[in-house]
């Protein structure tokens, strides 16, 4: 067994958590690596550094050191690498990031000991025909208009059949794990983690009947920025990846038939960090 370490340097400052949890892992005689990019830190001693592609490969488990972003950005190489991920949370919610740092020594030596459950999480995958664009997304696609100075109008097409047409400052397609992050802000509904949907939540609507829409993950959703739009549009996965749309263009997403695996001591950790994280604020 090997555990990859990720951190979030902007995070952990000065790498100290990072230390810890190499010092934890090594204490039970688990290797522990780490990107090359690292190696000049101190205080590391022991720890094996790789270039970021070799230490994938040969690592066991990721851990992530620093928020839910942290794992977001690691995510999709744990899944191309076919590796679980736990996320040490440094951040200031953390829904994905499940570890708080008080619970690290406690839970590293779970996961030494091979007590942790794995869970699948679904992912979406998007398109965008025009510009042979495509990416994947842990938590959501959403769709903007680029200056965001007017709204924009948009027309929803699940499986070829017309859904509505929409006014609104943008579109937001996430997955369940994602329905706690900027839908939930947007007013769409928290869903259950294992359930295999997508939510469509509207972003300040111009319409006060509007209301998020939850479609099986099997589905094929074309998201179309009207012809007469004054504006173009772009497309973004998960706060990152981003491609511009003209008027007249579609984004197409469904589910991706991929599922990260999540390193789990609980099996109603979501449930928890809705209760202490989102209901108690």
């Amino acid at each position: 067994m090997s555990v990859l370490l990720i951190p979030n340097p902007t995070k952990d400052t000065g790498l100290a958590v990072t230390r810890q949890a190499a010092a934890v892992l090594a204490g039970r005689g688990i290797p522990v690596l780490m990107p090359q990019a690292f190696a000049a830190a101190d205080g590391l001693d022991g720890v094996r550094f790789l270039p970021e592609e070799q230490a994938y490969r040969a690592a066991e488990q990721v851990v992530t050191i620093g928020g839910d972003g942290t794992l977001l950005r690691a995510g999709l190489d744990c899944l191309a690498h076919g590796k679980p991920v736990l996320g040490v949370n440094l951040g200031r919610t953390g829904f994905l990031a499940t570890c708080e740092v008080g619970e690290l020594a406690a839970k590293l030596n779970r996961l030494a000991a091979g007590d942790f459950t794995l869970v699948e999480r679904g992912l979406l995958h998007a398109r965008v025909p025009a510009h042979d664009w495509a990416a994947d997304a842990i938590n959501d696609i959403v769709l903007f208009g680029n200056t965001r100075l007017h709204p924009m109008d948009y027309k929803v097409y699940c499986d070829g059949a017309f859904v509505g047409g929409y006014r609104s400052d943008g579109m937001i397609l996430a997955t369940p794990t994602g329905s706690t992050a900027y839908s939930f802000s947007a007013g769409g509904p928290i869903l259950d983690a294992a359930a295999d949907v997508m939510v469509l939540t509207p972003v300040c609507a111009h319409n006060a009947h509007v209301a998020p829409l939850v479609f099986a993950a099997s589905r094929k959703l074309e998201i179309i920025a009207d012809a007469e739009n004054r504006d173009g549009s772009f497309a973004c996965a998960d706060s990152s990846n981003q491609c511009g749309l003209l008027p007249g263009e579609s984004l197409l997403v469904t589910g991706g038939g991929q599922h990260l695996q999540l390193i789990t001591f609980d099996d109603a950790e979501q449930f928890h960090a809705i209760e202490n994280k989102l209901m108690r604020r």
